[in-house]
């Protein structure tokens, strides 16, 4: 037998996509929970000092609160209106617990193997909502349906058919592609119609409205038009709710009518490894 030299072997990279794309194909949802643990394994967890965290945070979150409210003043527009998001995605559940003791209800997460960690310790904080604000694939949905209580990417009605089947009350929203970048996920604005329909025919799925993720880039300006036409297509549709805008848009998106924005990095910093 060949003997070790001491090096430990270096493991392959294994991107989130891919490790959900296999998960799914080998696995079914109601064993998803087990196959968290070697998500997590290949998932970056984000620093968290807790003391030094809660400090930071609190100031953080003060400063987000002072952008929404001057943004809703210059929009004319009630700043109750206007829901914080906090994208918990990569943080610890720590962070989670930080963020609802300083008034936080409504926490966004992007996978849904990684908040099936996090889950068990968050169940206890009451009010707490949770939503998915990331791609969700079909073959997910009943464990999404079981964890969230807001899905904020419905973008086919397979998709919408598959959450009703899991019998739980759920608040959707309809993800609109408005550019033309392949990577990314979302209905055209031409689907909506055959895609708010199926919703509508759906007894377990309240339709709220439609949510976006414009292309990016550091000019806040650029996603405007996106917005605008988020806003456009929600009015048409006699829709209301409209999530867009993120910690370094959410002026403009709340200036186009956002009535929920997605905050991560201006919460919590930047997303380092530990």
């Amino acid at each position: 037998m060949k003997e070790s030299d001491g090096r430990r072997k270096r493991l392959p990279h294994i991107s989130r996509r891919s490790f959900d794309r296999k998960v799914g194909q080998a696995l079914s949802p109601a064993n998803l929970q087990v196959a968290a643990v070697s998500f997590a394994a290949c998932v970056p967890v984000a620093y968290w000092n807790v003391q030094a965290a809660a400090e930071t945070l609190a100031e953080r979150l003060a400063a987000v609160r002072a952008r929404i409210h001057a943004a809703a003043g210059r929009a004319r527009r009630d700043p109750a209106g206007i829901t914080l998001l906090a994208v918990t995605k990569v943080f610890p559940a720590a962070a989670i617990r930080q963020a609802y003791a300083l008034g936080l209800r409504e926490f966004g997460e992007n996978y849904v193997q990684e908040f099936a960690i996090k889950a068990p310790e968050v169940r206890d904080l009451a009010g707490a909502r949770f939503h998915l604000i990331g791609h969700l694939q079909s073959n997910k949905s009943n464990l999404a349906a079981e964890l969230f209580d807001a899905i904020q990417t419905v973008d086919t009605p397979k998709l919408a058919r598959r959450l009703e089947s899991a019998g739980r009350k759920l608040e959707v929203m309809l993800e609109v592609k408005l550019s033309g970048e392949a990577a990314k996920s979302g209905a055209g604005p031409a689907a909506l119609p055959e895609l708010i329909a199926a919703v509508r025919e759906c007894p377990h799925l309240e339709l709220s409205g439609l949510m976006t993720m414009p292309p990016w880039s550091d000019d806040p300006e650029a996603a405007r038009p996106h917005f605008r036409r988020l806003r456009e297509l929600a009015e048409r549709h006699g829709l209301s709710a409209l999530s867009m805008g993120m910690s370094h848009d959410l002026e403009t998106a709340i200036e186009e009518g956002a009535t929920c924005v997605r905050v991560g990095t201006a919460l919590f910093g930047a997303r380092k490894k530990a």
